[in-house]
C-alpha cells in the first residue's frame, strides 16, 4: 500500500493548475446515460473515483474514449441496467446512475453505495424524490430495485418535491431524472453548490429545460429526449482551497491557474482574516504569506457558507497559527477523525461534540500518521509541509480519490513529497 513521505519546512512558490472538480465530473459522467448521442467532456480529473465511475458506465454498455483530461461517452447501446455491489462499494456517488437509468429506460437495479466513513449520507431522499415522480421502488438484498413500467408511457411524472435535508447528490440525481420526465418537476430546498450549477449547465447543453440552479428552488420541464453536447467541467474549488491554505501555512507565494474567484468567497475571506494576502484576477488567484498567521474560527454550512470539505485544511492552519480558534462542523458527524492524527504531530486540539478547540503551537513535529478520509488526508499533508522533520502518511488511497497528481503539483512548488510503496 502506498504512503507519502514529506520533509517539512519548504516554502511553496510558483504556479499550479487546478484540475476539474471531482464532485462535478462524477454526476456529469452519469448524465451521459440520458443521451442518445455522444457527450464530450474536458477537464475531467484523473482520479480513482472517476476511473471507478467510467468502469461502471462501461459495464453498462457505454462506449468510453478517454485521452488525457478529455472523455467522450456514447450511451446509445446500453446492455445492463444494474450497478453491481463490486463496482460501487467504494464510492457513494455511484447512486447517481439511478435517476438517469430510471428516466431513460424505466428500470434500474443499483447497489446501496459505500465511500468515506465521515457520517450519515442517506440515500432515502433520492428514493423518496423518485417515488414522488411515480417510481415503484423497493430495497432487497442490498439493492435498490426501481421501475416506471406502471406509469403512462413508462415515464416518470413531473412532481413538486421538498428535500428534508440539503443534499448535493440528491439534487443532482433528481434533476437528471426530471430532465426526461413527463411534465414539470420543482425541487425545493435544493443544493446550491457550484457543482450542481455546472451539471445543470451541461444538461441544458444536452437539451434539458432547467431554471433556478444555484438557488434553493430548481424547476425542470421534462423533454422527450436529450442529445450529445460538449462541456468543460468546472474547476475543483476544494483542490484550489487546499493549495491556497498550503501557500499561507508555508509562508510562500503561489499562483493558481484555472480557478474561479466566486467559487471560493468563504475560503478567501478566512485566509485574509488569518493574515494571508489573496489577489484575484481573471481565472487566477495568488496567495502570499509570511507564514505568521492568526487563528480563525470556522463553522461549516451548505454553500455558499464555509464548505465542510475545507474544514480539516483550516484546522491544520489553526494548529500553527497564533491564538485559539473554534472549528464547528455542522454537516457530517464523524468529520474530526484527523484530530487524533494531528495530535501525533504535536497539535493542541480538544474536541467537545461537533466543535474543536485549537490552540496554535510554535512548531509541529514529523511523525507517522494515518489518513482516515479524503479531506483528512489533505489536512495531514498540509501539517506535514510545515512540521519539523519527516512526516509519513499511510493509507493515502483516500487522497487519490480527490487530488490529481498531488505530489507532482506540490513538488513543482518546491515541496519535498515522495510516494513510496
Amino acid at each position: 500500500m502506498d504512503k507519502l513521505l514529506i520533509q517539512g519546512g519548504a516554502r511553496l512558490n510558483g504556479e499550479v493548475t487546478v484540475s476539474g472538480a471531482k464532485n462535478a465530473a462524477l454526476p456529469i459522467l452519469c448524465a451521459a446515460l440520458l443521451a442518445e448521442d455522444t457527450l464530450k467532456l474536458s477537464s475531467v480529473p484523473k482520479l480513482k473515483d472517476v476511473g471507478t465511475t467510467i468502469h461502471l458506465l462501461e459495464h453498462m454498455g457505454v462506449k468510453v474514449n478517454r485521452q488525457a483530461d478529455k472523455v467522450d461517452l456514447d450511451a446509445r447501446h446500453i446492455q445492463s441496467l444494474e450497478a453491481p455491489y463490486e463496482m460501487v462499494k467504494t464510492m457513494r456517488a455511484s447512486i447517481l446512475v439511478l435517476g438517469p437509468l430510471l428516466a431513460r429506460f424505466g428500470k434500474a437495479r443499483v447497489s446501496l453505495p459505500g465511500g468515506c466513513a465521515i457520517g450519515s449520507r442517506p440515500v432515502d431522499l433520492h428514493i423518496k424524490g423518485l417515488q414522488a415522480m411515480g417510481a415503484k421502488i423497493h430495497i432487497e438484498h442490498g439493492y435498490i430495485e426501481a421501475t416506471t413500467e406502471h406509469l403512462p408511457n413508462k415515464r416518470l411524472q413531473g412532481a413538486r418535491y421538498y428535500m428534508d435535508l440539503v443534499t448535493v447528490t440528491g439534487t443532482e440525481n433528481l434533476m437528471m431524472a426530471a430532465a426526461l420526465a413527463n411534465g414539470t418537476t420543482v425541487l425545493e430546498n435544493a443544493a446550491k453548490e457550484p457543482e450542481v450549477v455546472d451539471m445543470a449547465e451541461c444538461l441544458i447543453k444536452m437539451g434539458a429545460k432547467i431554471k433556478g440552479a444555484g438557488t434553493d428552488v430548481i424547476t425542470i420541464e421534462g423533454v422527450e429526449k436529450l442529445h450529445g453536447a460538449t462541456h468543460q467541467v468546472v474547476c475543483d474549488r476544494i483542490e484550489a482551497g487546499t493549495y491556497m491554505v498550503a501557500a499561507a501555512m508555508t509562508g510562500g507565494e503561489v499562483k493558481l491557474l484555472n480557478v474561479k474567484e466566486n467559487l471560493l468567497d468563504a475560503v478567501i475571506e478566512k485566509l485574509r482574516e488569518a493574515g494571508a494576502e489573496v489577489i484575484c484576477d481573471q481565472n487566477t488567484i495568488t496567495v502570499k504569506s509570511d507564514g505568521k498567521l492568526k487563528a480563525v474560527n470556522i463553522r461549516t454550512a451548505p454553500h455558499p457558507a464555509f464548505p465542510t470539505d475545507m474544514q480539516a485544511q483550516f484546522m491544520a492552519l489553526n494548529t500553527v497559527a497564533e491564538g485559539v480558534s473554534k472549528v464547528t462542523e455542522t454537516i457530517f458527524e464523524n468529520r474530526f477523525m484527523h484530530v487524533q492524527e494531528m495530535q501525533r504531530l504535536g497539535a493542541n486540539i480538544d474536541i467537545d461534540g461537533n466543535t474543536a478547540l485549537v490552540k496554535g503551537v510554535a512548531q509541529l513535529e514529523g511523525a507517522t500518521v494515518m489518513a482516515t478520509d479524503l479531506r483528512a488526508s489533505a489536512s495531514l499533508v498540509l501539517a506535514g509541509l510545515v512540521a519539523q522533520g519527516q512526516t509519513v502518511i499511510e493509507r493515502i488511497y483516500h487522497l487519490d480519490r480527490g487530488y490529481e497528481n498531488l505530489e507532482e503539483k506540490f513538488n513543482a512548488l518546491g515541496a519535498n513529497v515522495k510516494r513510496v510503496s
